[in-house]
């Protein structure tokens, strides 16, 4: 019998993840990740009473440490260096599919599964597919999991739509069944990004100014934006909406622009971090969809990878083999102009289903006017 460690948030996807995994036949043990003082203690109550309807072990396990060390650190650090990230990937790549997978394997088992709505599908290797239920497809957030990874990951209700996961619940009697889904900063729940950056970074007032260097008004520290926000800008000239278009940490300004304007938009952009989960892409130039904001429509563009390893830091760490070098780079130019692109947010690459990979946006190539 396999034995499986299923990361039980408290929700009503990871609780079904369970149910299924043991009507299989797996042996499911379920696996509670608690990042105090960030974790609503009600969420850890109720997946501990569905492992309890389940009658399967439960654990949970405080990782408030590499929490802290490994994605707000990460987090609150590229706000200051006035980029937008991503937590929910690393947390996915560093924290539930790196040291507890890891944790998971040196304790005996075999597998570890989530509630993600997301495929593995094995076919000559395996490979990560996005979820069958395209309004809460998560396979966005799992690009960066590396690809020798896959065959130890199971996404139990990645066939299934959210409708049939409530379900589910319901006639199994979950107490979550009908609970909403979690929203806010990664696992640190629904807090105000401004509220929580302010624990770490101390307000820094600026100028918010227009394409043209007009000044529009003040801000309280340039790394409590995002690029693309619309609101909280308190700009009052009356000629709105503005945008934030970019953000410039070494003198401490916004720079805003109106619906309409050119430097809203780009066709071009560099990638850093790269990490390949289908060798097809790694050609001189590729014909790929690709998505840079969460639940976005998929838009073609041309993916130019930067095969050149004598550019790459190759430390004895790293391996050199493109398939699974993390330091990759790559140029993106979409066919038609995008509207704000951030950098610091992933941008994830698909052939149809499938997940070809994906990286994180680094600098936006501005249009030529």
């Amino acid at each position: 019998m396999t034995k499986v460690l299923v990361l039980m948030s408290g929700g009503v996807d990871s609780s079904v993840a369970a149910l299924f995994l043991k009507n299989k036949g797996f042996d499911v043990t379920g696996f509670y990740l608690n990042y105090t003082p960030y974790c609503n203690p009600k969420d850890e109550e109720d997946a501990r009473k569905v492992a309890e309807i389940l009658n399967i072990p439960f654990y949970s396990i405080d990782i408030t440490q590499e929490f802290e060390e490994k994605i707000i650190k990460y987090f609150v650090e590229s706000y200051e260096k006035g980029l937008t990230p991503n937590p929910d990937v690393f947390c996915n790549d560093l924290i539930k599919f790196g040291i507890i997978l890891e944790k998971a394997l040196s304790l005996g088992f075999e597998k570890i599964a989530s509630g993600h709505y997301a495929r593995i599908l094995e076919d000559n290797g395996f490979h990560l597919l996005a979820g069958k239920d395209k309004n809460k497809d998560q396979s966005y957030f799992l690009w960066k999991i590396k690809k020798d990874k896959l065959e130890k990951i199971i996404f139990p209700i990645g066939e299934l739509t959210k409708e049939e996961v409530r379900k589910i619940a319901l006639k199994n009697n979950f107490p979550n069944a009908l609970k909403k889904g979690s929203s806010g900063i990664c696992f640190v729940g629904p807090v105000k990004l401004r509220e929580f950056l302010k624990n770490y970074l101390q307000p820094k007032p600026g100028l918010i100014i227009d394409t043209k260097g007009n000044i529009l008004g003040k801000h309280p520290g340039y790394f409590y934006f995002t690029e693309g926000q619309r609101h909280g800008l308190n700009i009052k000239t009356g000629k709105g909406p503005y945008y934030v278009v970019k953000k410039v940490p070494e003198e401490n300004l916004i720079v805003v622009a109106k619906e309409g304007e050119p430097e809203l938009y780009t066709s071009k952009i560099e990638v850093i971090d790269l990490n390949i989960l289908e060798k097809e892409i790694i050609k001189n130039e590729n014909i790929v969809e690709a998505r840079f904001r969460y639940r976005q429509p998929l838009v073609k563009a041309t993916l130019r990878i930067n095969t050149d390893l004598t550019q790459i830091n190759t430390d004895k760490n790293i391996s050199v083999d493109p398939l699974l070098n993390p330091r990759l780079s790559a140029v993106v130019e979409f066919l038609e102009p995008q509207k704000m692109i951030a950098p610091g947010q992933s941008i994830v690459f698909y052939k149809g289903d499938i997940v070809l990979g994906g990286g994180v946006i680094w600098k936006r190539i501005p249009l030529d006017i």
